[in-house]
């Protein structure tokens, strides 16, 4: 007879990616609200970028964490 348990491997990898996903979330503005306030510097368009790349990072890191977890506990 199988048992339904979570797999905590598992869920410390899924766990784990959402830690990321909280860095990315306070990281990627921080960064953009630097590079719009100072739009006379050098580094404006690539901190631009960098910023919008890391917002768009945090967003796919948070479903992909949630997926891992939800696997973890329901054996998919």
């Amino acid at each position: 007879m199988e048992t339904n348990r979570t797999d905590k491997h598992v869920l410390f990898k899924g766990i784990k990616l959402l830690a990321f996903a909280l860095l990315s979330l306070f990281m990627g503005p921080i960064l953009m609200h630097l590079a719009l306030s100072d739009k006379e510097n050098s580094l404006y368009v690539p901190l631009l970028i960098i910023a919008c790349l890391i917002c768009v990072m945090a967003v796919f890191l948070i479903f992909k964490g949630i997926k891992i977890i939800m696997s973890s506990m329901f054996k998919k």
